[in-house]
């Protein structure tokens, strides 16, 4: 059986070809990479740039609005406060509508 500083002095030596290993890897991989680029005459930029560009949420014109105070609402989400006080109220959705 291997006593402790030899055990030890093993995985010194594995660590060491795993690092090895792990950095020729690496390079080979930036090779490959760089190879690629050339060939089809990609740039450090082409890669960042995202081609989909994000939906971001539009206004949507307001279906419903309060004449007295200018409030509006655009039928999307929760009733506003004062649309459900107005409610409350007796006053009907149908009073609102632009």
């Amino acid at each position: 059986m291997a006593t402790l500083k030899e055990l030890i002095a093993q995985k010194e030596a594995l660590e060491r070809q795993i690092e090895l290993t792990r950095n020729e890897d690496r390079s080979a991989a930036v090779e490959k990479v760089r190879a690629l680029m050339t060939e089809y005459g990609l740039s450090v930029s082409d890669l960042s740039t995202k081609r989909a560009k994000k939906v971001v949420g539009s206004k949507v014109a307001a279906k419903y609005v309060d004449k007295a105070t200018g409030d509006t609402w655009s039928g999307r989400g929760l009733q506003p406060r004062w649309l459900k006080a107005a409610l409350v109220q007796g006053r009907k959705l149908t009073d609102f509508t632009v």
